[in-house]
């Protein structure tokens, strides 16, 4: 399919237009759209929150806002970064509206994930006469609901693993002592990653270390995300900083009424998750978070925990920041891997982006073949 330089600039646009979503969403993908009409934008909107209009319904109304846009509908082009669904949500179905406002082009930059879309909306586009064509900046759309596209396609969440560690790989002393290794823009930065979450998680030690929130405290925000705990056998003290304000998911391996009560009347939801070795299923706690519609998760723990995650496959996505400091042989690790002793089992991984955070230096990486 062949789409023209203005094609692509225009749903370049409804892109940047999605991005402003990028925090508020959730548990929906963030959505663009801009309506043309004769090489000029008539309208334009994005989708802000679970419950609210979405993109194209909110371009429709700013295209009817104007005098003169709003007899340019009919005939218009839609661009759009996601397949305009075709099934009653919380709103009305989008191919709906399109269709009832004469749109007589649409350009889809992905299909919709979401089985209950998933192709259906293009085809009742189509059905209805509308010129339909999709693929359009199809690898930026998907990377900007990453965490949306793994929930509806394998059950559970785009898992992002952070560590802050020397340039040596230690990420404390070996005393556990670990604040602060990174800057202060580093450490910004990690709260953008956080806001844009749907989930923090962390590990009992993690909690008894560091004490730390788990909050989005260096940007401005409207939604916090949950705060997760792995703790297989309830440890997590009552005054625990983590559990102030609520919102908060303590995953155990045992049943323990006694310890479970205390934390729930601190303000906390705990489950039990055993694995056969009586520590928390990983696996199993991400299909739960799936099922809690939780599109992405930021990891923030110690080396335990990530090397479990690591060898258990729950990790999609590392976000190392290095500081230029050296802290030792003594230091603590970044993940717990146990002894390897051949190369063909050693983790090969794809660097996605490198660049200065102040300065410290963040590296993205994912496993090799699932880089975009």
């Amino acid at each position: 399919m062949s789409f023209t330089a203005a094609d692509h600039g225009y749903m370049a646009q409804a892109l940047r237009l999605a991005q402003r979503g990028l925090n508020t969403t959730s548990p929906n993908p963030r959505v663009g759209c801009v309506l043309v009409y004769a090489d000029r934008v008539i309208g334009e909107g994005w989708h802000e929150k679970a419950g609210g209009p979405h993109a194209e319904r909110v371009a429709l109304e700013n295209a009817r806002a104007g005098a003169e846009s709003s007899k340019l509908i009919a005939g218009a082009t839609a661009y759009v970064t996601l397949e305009p669904c075709s099934h009653f949500g919380r709103t009305a179905p989008c191919a709906e509206a399109l269709m009832a406002a004469g749109i007589q082009r649409v350009v889809a930059a992905m299909p919709d994930p979401n089985p209950l879309v998933a192709g259906k909306g293009l085809a009742r586009l189509a059905a209805a006469g509308i010129q339909v064509e999709c693929g359009l900046l199809e690898t930026e759309a998907s990377e900007l609901n990453i965490g949306f596209v793994s929930r509806m396609t394998r059950g559970r969440p785009w898992l992002r693993l952070k560590v802050a560690a020397s340039l040596d790989g230690r990420t404390a002393l070996g005393n556990g002592v670990s604040q602060w290794i990174t800057g202060p823009d580093a450490r910004r930065d990690g709260h953008v990653w956080r806001a844009r979450s749907c989930a923090v998680l962390t590990g009992i030690g993690t909690v008894r270390d560091d004490n730390p929130r788990l909050t989005v405290r260096e940007l401005a925000t409207t939604r916090q995300p949950l705060k997760v705990v792995i703790d297989s056998r309830l440890e997590t003290p009552i005054d625990a900083a983590v559990l102030a304000g609520g919102n908060v998911l303590i995953v155990a391996a045992v049943e323990d009424i006694g310890r479970a009560a205390a934390l729930r009347a601190a303000g906390a939801e705990v489950i039990a998750l055993p694995d056969p070795s009586q520590k928390v299923n990983l696996p199993s706690l991400l299909q739960e978070l799936g099922r809690r519609g939780i599109n992405e998760v930021l990891v923030e723990a110690g080396s335990r925990l990530n090397g479990s995650l690591m060898r258990e496959k729950c990790v999609d996505e590392l976000l190392i920041y290095q500081a230029p400091t050296l802290m030792g042989d003594s230091g603590r690790g970044m993940f717990d891997l146990g002894e390897l002793t051949r190369m063909n089992d050693i983790t090969r991984l794809a660097i996605i982006e490198r660049r200065m955070v102040g300065i410290d230096l963040l590296t993205r990486a994912r496993w090799r073949g699932q880089a975009s």
